[in-house]
Parts: C-alpha cells; structure tokens; sequence
C-alpha cells in the first residue's frame, strides 16, 4: 500500500488533460502519496524534492538504459549506444566525456553572437509601425532560434533544420490522450537516418562544426582506442538535435505565457534586463520543460517503507519537486527574485550538458524581446499546448503586444 491514497487522486502522464495542468494533482501527491502507484499503467512516482534530488543520481537502482520515457521502457527496445540520456556508467561516463569536449565554453561563448543575429532576423519583421502587433512565441521564435542554433553547432544548412525539427515533434508527439503511447519498434532508427546524407557528405567535406568533431573523435573501448561507428556519430545527433531543440522551445514559450501573466515582474525586467538571467532560473524552476524522469528499477528495493521490485517503472517527478513547499516556500508562486536552484535540468551524473547553452539561448531572446515590445499579452483562445512523452510545454502561444 502507497502512502495514504485518496480514492479520487489519479496521477497519469499520458492524460492530456492532466498534462496540460499537472500541478495540482501532484500538489496532492506531496501532500497525500508521496510514493504514489498508478495501477493502470503500472509505475510508481515520487514527487516531493527530497525524494527526487536523492534518487535522480542513483543510478544503482534507478537505470536509465532502458529509456527515460515510460514508453521507451515499457516498449523494451533496445536503445543504441549513443544516446546518453538512455545510459547509465560506465557506457554513460565514456559518451559523456566525448560530448564534454564537444560543449566547451569557448564554443557556447562563440555562439552568442549568432544566437542574437538569429533573434533579430526573426523579431524584426515583426515590429510594427504603430498599434497591436500579434506574433507566436513558439511559431515566430521559441521552435526557430534553437533549430538554426543545433543546426549551425552540427553543421546542417538552414534549409534542411526545419524538415528536421517538423520530423522530431511529428515523432515525439502523443497521439492519443489517456492511453499509453505504442513507440515504433524502429524508432532509434528513424529518428538517426534524417541525419543520414548530412553525416555522409561531412565525412568528405569537413568543416568546424560538431558532426566533424564527431566523425574525427577517438574514444578509449575496453582499453583500446577507436573512432565511432557511424551508427554512433548517428545516434549522439540525432541526440543532440532532439534534446536540444525540444526542451529549449518550450522553455522560451513558458517564458512568453508566465511574464505576459505576471505583468508586474516583466515591467521589473524591462526596466532593469539584470533581471533577465534570475527570471529564467524561475520560469524553469516553475515550468520544467521536461518535469518527468522516468527510470527502470534494476533490483528489488526499498522506498518510503515499501517494498519494490525489480522491473518496476519509478517516475522521478521533477516538475512536482520544484513546487516542493519544504524546499521551496511559497513553491505555488512564480517569482522572479526568488533564487535557490531547481531540478529542471536533473542531478548528478544526468545533469543537462546543454543547460548552459539553454539558459543562453533563452536569456537571448528574452533580451530582444523586452527590446522590442515592453508589453504582450496572451491570446488564450488560440493558444494550445503539445503533448509528448518527454517535454511539455506550448506548441502555440500567440500574443498580442503594446
């Protein structure tokens, strides 16, 4: 028995309708299950911040090989080397050293510039000579700026990004809310064959992008040393391309959606940009792009006092971890002086590589934002949410500006 159900609560990702406002339902899960089970689908969650921090890193019972979306998991395909969000140590710790020196600073210090070039040739034709102009957070900016950043960091020509970014969301997006979502049994592969032709002309043309870095890198195996396979050097872009633009997208929609509802903080930020990095830190402490950490359970275990077993599938809730009023008092409130961390891009051996390079992207854009148009507001009637396995967030959020 999990700790004290209520009859009526009901916890279930794959519930649009749920999905698209979890919070008070995991509210209730802190408060009533802390270790909740869902009998439906067959996993258990945790959901308060104390629970999730510690377990995000324990890769010794909570594995990610299997996947990190329940649906992975429960598909049991097998996951190919490559993609490190699937991996646990030692397979993981050799991966992301590779890919370590592929996120350098220098390199995210030299993409600024172009990330801001990026904003303004989408911003621009938008700005208005006078009254109301309405635009898309996501349309017009949010899913551009992270597709033409990835793009120009693997080395993929503009006119090929977008055909990319339409195939990854087409892929990753649930089809039908309240049941699970059946994952193709050649996914892996049909997500790292668009990439197919870019890695074969590269390989023959060359040039200062992570393809090549890719295509050139030696990794130590078993005590030898060799390059990748071309199924590897596939993989870890197709990696890179997915988690790159999906989780920075719905970061910059959150944050077009929570300052046009907290007019009061955005006026702060106008007035005084300093403001903009500590407000992305709470946009993403508030609204997880990815609040949702599946895990497969490697060994039979102990949890809250209940017993485990091996093969269960345990949700690490983040997004309900960062509400956690213990951790974070007034946890319900978004505020954007607030401080203090978050989970939002996880813990330990798993933490986001490319945080540094979302957190810039939005911070960008943000910045032109703000410069352009002191005042939006949303168009809720014709907003809508996207749903999939592993980020949530806006597919579209327009907003009509002062």
């Amino acid at each position: 028995m999990t700790d004290a159900p209520a009859v009526d609560l009901y916890y279930d990702p794959f519930d649009f309708e749920i999905d698209d406002d979890p919070y008070p339902v995991w509210k209730r899960l802190r408060e009533e299950a802390p270790l909740y089970y869902n009998e439906k689908h067959d996993f258990y969650a945790l959901s308060r911040y104390d629970d999730v921090s510690r377990e995000l890193p324990n890769f010794q019972t909570y594995r990610s090989g299997r996947g990190t979306t329940m649906d992975v998991i429960k598909s049991g395909l097998e996951v190919p080397p490559g993609v490190i969000l699937f991996e646990d140590p030692p397979l993981h710790d050799l991966h992301r050293r590779l890919l370590s020196k592929v996120f350098t600073p220098r390199r995210m210090a030299a993409i600024e510039p172009l990330t801001r070039q990026f904003c303004e040739r989408a911003l621009d034709p938008l700005v208005g000579s006078g009254g109301s102009v309405a635009f898309d957070f996501i349309g017009d900016l949010g899913a551009l700026i992270p597709m033409r950043t990835i793009g120009y960091l693997l080395g993929i020509p503009e006119q090929g990004q977008e055909a990319i970014r339409d195939k990854t969301d087409h892929a990753i997006s649930l089809k039908d809310g309240g049941s699970s979502y059946v994952v193709a049994e050649d996914a892996f592969e049909q997500a790292y064959q668009l990439f197919s032709d870019y890695i074969d002309w590269r390989a023959q043309h060359p040039s200062d992008d992570l393809m090549t870095q890719l295509l050139n890198a030696e990794i130590e195996d078993d005590g030898a040393v060799r390059q990748l396979t071309r199924t590897e050097v596939l993989t870890y872009t197709s990696m890179i391309a997915g988690a790159g633009n999906e989780t920075t997208t719905r970061l910059i929609g959150f944050i077009g959606q929570l300052l046009a509802d907290h007019a009061d903080q955005r006026r702060e930020i106008v007035a005084d940009p300093s403001l903009i990095p500590g407000a992305i830190e709470e946009v993403l402490r508030f609204e997880a792009p990815s609040p949702v950490q599946a895990r497969y359970v490697a060994h039979d275990t102990e949890c809250r006092g209940e017993k485990i077993a091996e093969g269960s599938i345990m949700l690490l809730l983040n997004g309900s971890a960062n509400r956690d009023e213990s951790r974070f008092p007034q946890g319900e409130r978004f505020d954007i002086h607030r401080g203090g961390g978050h989970l939002s891009f996880g813990q330990g051996l798993h933490f986001c590589m490319g945080s540094a390079l979302a957190r810039m992207q939005a911070r960008v854009a943000l910045e032109e934002v703000v410069k352009r148009w002191p005042d939006w507001e949303v168009d809720y009637l014709n907003a809508g949410k996207a749903h999939t396995a592993s980020v949530r967030g806006w597919a579209n959020l327009p907003v009509v500006t002062g």
